[in-house]
């Protein structure tokens, strides 16, 4: 299949701290892959690369394409139109919402970087740009909350608002950070399962930091692993053995190798998306 994310000799340091060294590989479309890593591995580092929100070193020989656009190139970041912008989605730990604004126009905003710049400035939203909100949100289960402002809203909720932004963005790659890190066990298992189901349902490529490994072994189809800035491993979930993952892990805390006996069975009901 062709790869529709590259990265070729990545590198990055902040100071004298070298975050990021030599790391490769490629992504086809339609994959769920999972960055893990022990903390400070590099994961949110390397996934900022993939949007252009951190540059590589200067000079450096690093090359970074998504989509079939270079993004960046020997340290440089590379302009892009914003539809090409609009084509990848960046889902925040933190949400990234504008709290004063409801649900709707926080979903709304999704559609800005495909609209007229006199529209988007002036926030004028057509019917048929209402009504595709109105759709995403039934897709992650937060219809009923439109009106209702950002900022009274639940971590879960807040991190479906964010999903469902990406959504009426089209976007045909989704990269999240460390997107269930802040939520509650079964508001994170909510949130996985929302991510999974766009990826089979949509064929849209999902890049996620984890910070749990059998939560990437529950959802994700492939694991690219990160150890001090390296890349450790890149293979198939099920090939990250016990072994292996010790190994990953032998530098960090058991929380970050222990499983989540808090996490709730997945047989318990929860909101579709179809």
């Amino acid at each position: 299949m062709t790869a529709i994310i590259s990265v070729e000799r990545l590198d990055k340091s902040f100071g004298t701290h070298a975050a990021l060294r030599e790391v490769g590989f490629e992504i086809a479309s339609g994959e769920m892959v999972t960055l893990i890593g022990p903390s400070g591995s590099g994961k949110s580092t390397l996934l900022r690369h993939l949007i252009g929100l951190t540059r590589a070193d200067r000079h450096s020989h690093s090359h970074v394409r998504v989509l079939d656009r270079d993004v960046q190139h020997g340290g440089r970041l590379l302009g892009a139109s914003r539809e090409q912008r609009c084509r990848a989605g960046y889902i925040f730990q933190q949400f990234n919402l504008v709290s004063r604004l409801s649900v709707m126009t926080n979903v709304l905003i999704g559609h800005l970087g495909g609209m007229p710049r006199w529209r988007s400035l002036a926030g004028r939203f057509t019917r048929q740009e209402h009504e595709a909100a109105l759709h995403a949100m039934a897709r992650v289960g937060i219809e009923e909350l439109a009106e209702q402002r950002a900022n009274t809203l639940s971590g879960g909720q807040m991190q479906r608002v964010a999903i469902a932004r990406a959504l009426v963005q089209d976007a045909e790659v989704i990269l999240a950070d460390e997107p269930i890190a802040s939520l509650d066990p079964r508001s994170a298992r909510e949130v996985m399962e929302i991510l999974q189901r766009i990826n089979r349902e949509d064929g849209r490529t999902v890049v996620i930091t984890l910070h749990q490994v059998d939560v990437a072994r529950r959802y994700c189809q492939r694991a690219i692993a990160l150890k001090k800035g390296r890349l450790y491993y890149d293979g198939p979930i099920a090939g990250l053995t016990d072994t292996r993952l010790q190994a990953l892990y032998e530098d960090a805390g058991l929380d970050e190798l222990g499983t989540r006996e808090d996490w709730p069975p997945a047989t318990e009901p929860l909101h579709a998306v179809g």
